[in-house]
């Protein structure tokens, strides 16, 4: 079985404080940063389509950018120097998830048929796919990690994952059940690739598994209100 990522929690980044800074300064740091990005995308998300929202989009991709880079963990640590480690098992596990929302929208398609997404937008959806473990695992997850211990550290963050897309009632309910399989995928295991992998089969599975008149073209914030 590939190597287990409790190896990363003893690392050097994990154990040795930054030079200069206390364990309290750091911690407080985390929650500044947590915070910052987590209002940032929040704002974007509830914010109409315009200027303003550009601006907002631009400033909490900077905000991840800075945080990321002048952060105290590895690039090992944040996923992304080791493609193959857990990968099978990572794959294996979601696709068994995927075969199991197939099977529950079987049922479903009386209520009402899903949405058909586009070979464009399935791969525009995998880059963001991508983008969003990014920021769930090695911007939130890594930092409440530090404050609050791995396990704790996969409710936390799937909370906030989850809270990024209401107001639709499905996808926030989902993506609470699914920020706690990422996360603790990324927990134990360190690889953010095929992670987002399956979350971006899994977010066109529920697409067309689910009634769109419940997802709203899986959209979230101020989007949900409108399905043009």
């Amino acid at each position: 079985m590939s190597e287990k990522s409790e190896n990363f929690v003893v690392t050097k980044s994990s154990v040795l404080p930054a030079c200069g800074d206390s364990d309290s300064q750091r911690r407080v740091r985390d929650l500044l940063e947590i915070s910052a990005v987590f209002t940032l995308i929040l704002a974007a998300v509830w914010t109409p389509l315009g200027q303003l929202n550009s601006v907002l989009v631009a400033l909490a991709t900077a905000s991840v950018i800075v945080f990321a880079l002048r952060g105290r963990w590895s690039a090992s640590e944040m996923g992304l120097t080791r493609p193959g480690t857990g990968a099978v098992n990572i794959l294996l596990i979601g696709g068994l998830v995927c075969a199991v929302i197939a099977l529950t929208g079987i049922p479903l398609r009386s209520v009402g048929t899903g949405y058909r997404v586009s070979w464009v937008q399935a791969a525009g959806y995998g880059f963001w796919s991508l983008q969003q473990e990014f920021i769930l695992q090695s911007v939130f997850f890594l930092r409440f990690e530090a404050l609050l211990g791995s396990r704790r550290a996969v409710f936390a963050s799937a909370v906030l994952y989850s809270l990024a897309h209401l107001p639709s009632p499905a996808l926030t309910g989902l993506s609470l059940l699914g920020g706690i399989l990422f996360c603790d995928l990324f927990r134990r295991w360190r690889n953010l690739y095929p992670i987002g992998i399956i979350h971006g089969a899994l977010g066109i599975t529920i697409a067309a598994s689910f009634p769109d008149k419940w997802m709203h073209h899986m959209r979230v914030g101020v989007g949900y209100f409108s399905m043009h």
